[in-house]
């Protein structure tokens, strides 16, 4: 039973990415998912959530009209897509259930 995320890497200010949640041993389709980040710092901010059924919510202020979040079930992924992305988005970005946690997807955020 495990998460795995990618679509992590390297992008300039004002870029793109599109991180992607699947699970193994388990259907991710079955299970809310949240988004969350562990930024320098080692502070952690809840990002986003969305339930089984598509429902979703940014919690995050400083993310609100860059970043959404979605899912696939017929894929068995939930996505994080984050756009006009800034340095102080840079941080260690992990997706979440009830059932497990992910290891997460660096994002590095720099000119």
């Amino acid at each position: 039973v495990q998460l795995v995320e990618s679509g992590g890497g390297l992008v300039q200010p004002g870029g793109s990415l599109t991180l992607s949640c699947a699970a193994s041993g388990f259907n991710l389709a079955d299970y809310a998912v949240t988004w969350i980040r562990h930024i320098p710092d080692n502070r952690r901010e809840t990002i986003a959530r969305i339930t089984n059924d598509g429902s979703a919510l940014i919690y995050l202020d400083s993310v609100k009209g860059r970043f959404s979040i979605s899912r696939d079930n017929a894929k068995r992924e939930v996505y994080l897509q984050m756009n006009a992305l800034k340095p102080e988005d840079t941080a260690e970005y992990i997706c979440s259930t009830s059932r497990a946690r992910g290891q997460g997807t660096q994002v590095t955020v720099s000119a």
